[in-house]
This record gives C-alpha cells, sequence and structure tokens, in this order.
C-alpha cells in the first residue's frame, strides 16, 4: 500500500496535473459563485475538456472543481443572501444576517474554515474505510431511502423553522409542487395542464434562483431595503477567531462532518440533503435554537462541514461499486469508464495507485481550498461597493442566465420569475421558504421509494419497518415527531398561562 501511494503521490506532483487542478479550482471557484450555476453544471461543462486529458488530471479537475464550486456558493449566499448553489440554502439566512451585523468576516472565515475540515474528515474516511462503507451503503434499500426522505423533510420543517406549522405548510407545497410532471413511478403527467414544458417537473436551479435571488431584488424593489445599510466589510483576516470557534463548538464540526459524509454515502442524497440536516440537527441540539437564522454560527459550522464532507462519501460507493452518490459522480463515473478506469472493487486490485492518487487529490484540493477560497472572499467582497442600482440588475442578468442555462428554455426563466414573486409573498408573511425547496428535492425520492416499497410488500405497511436499518429511521422520525409534538403542547400551554395571568 506504501508502494502505491508514493506512486500515487508522483503523479499528482507531475506540473501538468497540478496546473489542470490548479485551473480547474479557479473554473470551480467563478462558477460556484455566480448564482444559479451549481457545481453540477459547471462539470458537465468542463467534461467535454476531459476528452483530450488522460485519466488522473482528467479526474483531479472534477474533484477540485466540485470542491470549489460547493464552497464558493456560500459567498453570495453571505454577501448577498443569494446562494450560489443549492447546498448553500440551508444557512443563507445565518450567513447573511452575521454580514448585516458587521461580522462577514467571521460568516466567510466559518464557511470556508469548515468547508475545509468537513472535507479532510470525509477524506480521511474514503481512505481508511471505503470497502465496508461502500457494502453497508449497498444494504440499503427503497425502505431506507424512504424513511431517510421523511426524516430529512420532517427536519426542515418542525426544526430548521422558526414555526413549526408555517414551515408544515410551506413543506406540503414544496412536496405540492413536486408532484407536478412524468417523474413519478406511473410515468403519466400530473399537473402539467397540458403544457409540454411542466412534463419534466419543476426545475430545481431556475426554482431556487427565484426563491433566493429574485424574491431578493422584488424585496428592494418594494422598498424594504433601499435603505439598509451595509456595514464596511474589513477582511484583513478572515482566520481570525476560527481557532477559538473549533474549541468551542467541536461538537457541532465533528456532528458535522460525520453527517455530512454518511449522507454523501447513500445514492441520490448529496451536499444539499447533507447541509439541511446538518444544520438541523446543529439547531436540535443547541442551547440557543431561538438564535438560528438570526445570524448565529452553530448552523453554518455544521452546515458547512457536512457540504464538503458529503463530497467525499459521495465517492465511495461511486469508485469500489460504481454506483453515483450524487450527480457529481454520476458524471464521474462516465469519465472514469471513458478513460478506461472502470469503477468497481477490481480496481484496487488492478491499479491501485490512480484509487490513491484521486485519495491524495481529495486532500490537495481541500488544502488548496484554504488560499484560493481566501483570494476568491477578497475579490467578491468589492461587489458592496458598487451602487445598488447598479449592482441589482446585474444579479437579475446572472440569474436569468443561470435559470437558462439549466435546460436552455425560457420557460425556466418564467419559472424562476414566478418562484421569486411566491417566495416573497412567502417571507412577507414570515413563511419559510426553505422546506418548499427542500420538498421539491426530496419530494420525488420519497414518493419513488414510497411505491417500490408497497410493491415488495404486496401493499403491507410492515414492509416499512421489516428491516433493521428501517426499523431505526422510523424510530427517529417517530421521536422527532413526538418531540416536536410535545414542545408544541409545551408552548401553547405555556402563552395559555401567560394570556390568563
Amino acid at each position: 500500500m506504501i508502494d502505491a501511494y508514493l506512486r500515487a503521490l508522483e503523479m499528482i506532483l507531475d506540473p501538468y496535473v497540478l496546473l489542470t487542478i490548479f485551473a480547474a479550482s479557479i473554473f470551480g471557484l467563478v462558477i460556484g459563485c455566480i448564482p444559479g450555476l451549481t457545481a453540477t453544471m459547471a462539470i458537465a461543462l468542463f467534461v467535454p475538456i476531459t476528452f483530450y486529458m488522460d485519466p488522473i488530471p482528467a479526474v483531479g479537475a472534477i474533484v477540485a472543481l466540485s470542491a470549489m464550486a460547493i464552497f464558493s456558493g456560500d459567498i453570495p449566499g453571505c454577501l448577498l443572501r443569494i446562494p450560489g448553489t443549492p447546498a448553500s440554502a440551508a444557512y443563507v439566512d445565518d450567513a447573511y444576517q452575521m454580514m448585516r451585523k458587521g461580522q462577514a468576516e467571521t460568516a466567510l472565515g466559518i464557511c470556508l474554515v469548515f468547508s475545509v475540515l468537513g472535507g479532510l474528515f470525509g477524506t480521511a474516511v474514503m481512505m481508511a474505510a471505503s470497502p465496508a462503507i461502500a457494502e453497508f451503503a449497498l444494504s440499503f434499500g427503497s425502505v431506507e431511502f424512504f424513511w431517510m426522505a421523511t426524516l430529512g423533510l420532517i427536519a426542515a420543517a418542525f426544526i430548521g423553522s422558526g414555526h413549526p406549522l408555517k414551515g408544515a405548510i410551506a413543506l406540503i407545497i414544496g412536496l405540492s409542487l413536486s408532484l407536478i410532471g412524468m417523474n413519478n413511478p406511473t410515468g403519466l403527467p400530473r399537473f402539467t395542464f397540458g403544457s409540454q414544458d411542466l412534463l419534466s417537473g419543476i426545475s430545481l436551479i431556475p426554482a431556487m434562483v427565484g426563491m433566493f435571488a429574485v424574491s431578493e431584488l422584488i424585496r428592494y424593489m418594494a422598498g424594504s431595503q433601499r435603505q439598509a445599510k451595509i456595514p464596511k466589510l474589513q477582511l484583513g483576516s478572515i482566520y481570525k477567531g476560527m481557532w477559538g470557534l473549533m474549541r468551542k463548538y467541536p461538537g457541532h464540526t465533528i456532528r458535522g462532518s460525520i453527517l455530512g459524509t454518511i449522507i454523501g454515502i447513500q445514492p441520490g442524497s448529496g451536499a444539499d440533503m447533507a447541509s439541511w440536516m446538518a444544520y438541523a440537527a446543529a439547531k436540535k441540539t443547541s442551547k440557543q435554537p431561538e438564535a438560528f437564522g438570526t445570524g448565529h454560527p452553530e448552523g453554518l459550522i455544521a452546515a458547512g462541514a457536512a457540504n464538503n464532507a458529503s463530497l467525499a462519501g459521495a465517492w465511495i460507493p461511486a469508485l469500489v461499486f460504481g454506483i453515483p452518490g450524487d450527480s457529481v459522480t454520476a458524471i464521474a463515473i462516465g469519465v472514469l469508464m471513458m478513460k478506461g478506469m472502470d469503477p468497481g472493487p477490481a480496481i484496487f486490485l488492478k491499479a491501485p495507485e490512480n484509487i490513491y492518487a484521486i485519495f491524495l487529490i481529495f486532500v490537495l484540493a481541500n488544502l488548496l481550498m484554504l488560499p484560493l477560497g481566501w483570494a476568491m472572499i477578497k475579490a467578491s467582497t468589492r461587489v458592496l461597493s458598487i451602487p445598488k442600482n447598479i449592482l441589482m440588475p446585474i444579479i437579475l442578468l446572472m440569474a436569468i442566465i443561470g435559470a437558462y442555462a439549466a435546460n436552455n428554455t425560457f420557460f425556466d426563466v418564467l419559472i424562476m420569475l414566478v418562484f421569486g414573486v411566491f417566495a416573497f409573498i412567502l417571507e412577507e408573511n414570515d413563511f419559510p421558504v426553505a422546506p418548499v425547496l427542500l420538498g421539491i428535492i426530496l419530494g420525488p425520492m420519497m414518493e419513488d421509494s414510497f411505491v417500490s416499497s408497497m410493491i415488495k410488500s404486496d401493499g403491507s405497511l410492515i414492509g416499512l419497518i421489516d428491516r433493521p436499518i428501517a426499523a431505526v429511521l422510523a424510530v427517529c422520525t417517530a421521536t422527532l415527531v413526538a418531540w416536536v409534538g410535545i414542545n408544541g403542547i409545551k408552548d401553547f400551554t405555556r402563552a395559555k398561562r401567560a394570556r390568563i395571568a
């Protein structure tokens, strides 16, 4: 193994490989920072270039690009309340409110440093236990995926929201929107009203850009933020205070990294779900849950670590069994096969140095994120010096480009505008928009898994809990619902007594 790692190290220290990784990192940082242009989209744009590369630089570019893009999405979320990627949406309110309080340096430092820590943790797990963990992930069937989706949705609606009832209503809206189109077990059109453009359902990217970018533009036009004073940023050292936060919140860092890695291993989950669940778990275990969403660092620490940890986790089933953990690794598998590196257990025997080279590239990409991320933050903060009446049209133009680029159709631009108005109305009435987005993301997974489980069990609901892992997840879900219900009754009783007094 040591010899294989030495050969792998020699491979990635080649100047051409290092230059490729550096160029891909810059590209990922820029794309991730533009709202609507996701890591998956960046990789899809980069794949044609890999046709002319050797296997290691090609795969290394994808690894570095995805890691940088996931982090970079935090920057516009903090500065403008517009997440650059869906994975940044879970904690965008906390990051933005910290910026409004004059703590942008701390918020951006957290996003960068804890993304690196989470990425290194996930990489360490991938290097140490890839075969065993991938084998465990294969034991997950449709029943387990159903409970995972259900648990994530309930956590987002009840825990991730300050108003559980309004969060539940927003979640139901998101789940209802996920029913649109033909992406269902029956393959029949639903709620399309004869529109050909709705046959594929609601596109996530235009919806996300609309809810977080266009709604902010509408809020500015409505005047609620026209006179808002943006604090002057002093970003001399974004690393200041990070060691203190590591010592103060070690549990959130470790928990977010572990949760992100585990969720990343589950095929189809990805960084989006990891960040939502890590944020919800941080709020549940926090001594100050009421501070979440108002500019509190705990959620940023947990979800930021989970984001990049999930990237490494998703590569475990991809490399060992050829099962993509997310859309990024789905593209990566295609590149591996194109380069003659067919994923599977045999790859560890035939060419272990290639796999170990990928492991080392993960380490290099996360370490490279520290200087390059710092440089990107320094460059990005200058947008705040641009007058709002100039900046907002530029943001709208980028949002339109991002929405259109998702499927190269103007219908997605219309979707973006509709969701922007809808999100503005929701937020003006204190309804959270995050559960709507999560419902759209996880709704299809939840439905497909439930239908598949019912087919396997001949319609018996016992089939949902007759497997050990499924039973544990079901108990966790029921416990969460009971906990929320008990707390709701206590709050109602307390409020009633206060009114009587």
